[in-house]
């Protein structure tokens, strides 16, 4: 049983499921739905789609760089069949799934990590600003500095 990309979103495409569409100059796409074809048809570039891998990986929430993706490459090499080596190979592919999800449970915590700290220094500067009469006259040197930053900031963003 072959599995299949989709040419659109990455998803894979079971055998009997989905659509291939083959170009004049005899070029596979293989989509996993209609709304993947549909999508091609109306040449929509798949990094700037919000629902696709290439989305994802672009922007950071996936893992790009991973040296277990080696593994998942496609070879077209046929191979004599030997019972041992079977066993040995699919010993291997447990091990590296394995690997595979720890590194993604650690990457995902990391990413959890980063965004609350960031909510964090956001609602810090927001309580600072609605409550720095509390501070006296000494905190007038620090609402300079929170401004400045901010105005920084805003630069940065446009």
């Amino acid at each position: 049983m072959r599995l299949e990309k989709c040419w659109f979103c990455s998803s894979t495409c079971y055998p009997g499921h989905g659509m291939t569409f083959v170009r004049n100059d005899g070029q596979c796409f293989r989509f996993c739905r209609s709304k993947c074809h549909k999508n091609f048809k109306m040449k929509k570039n798949p990094r700037k789609t919000a629902w696709t891998k290439a989305f994802r990986k672009m922007r950071g929430k996936e893992m790009v760089l991973d040296s277990s993706f080696e593994f998942e490459k496609k070879r077209n090499r046929p191979q004599k069949y030997d019972r041992e080596k079977m066993a040995v190979t699919l010993r291997a592919m447990k091990k590296v799934a394995e690997i595979k999800e720890k590194r993604e449970r650690t990457f995902i915590k990391k990413r959890i990590l980063a965004t609350k700290k960031t909510h964090e220094k956001v609602a810090n500067l927001k309580e600072l600003k609605q409550s720095i009469h509390v501070l006296g006259p000494a905190a007038e040197k620090i609402k300079e500095k929170v401004l400045s930053k901010d105005t920084e900031r805003m630069q940065e963003d446009a």
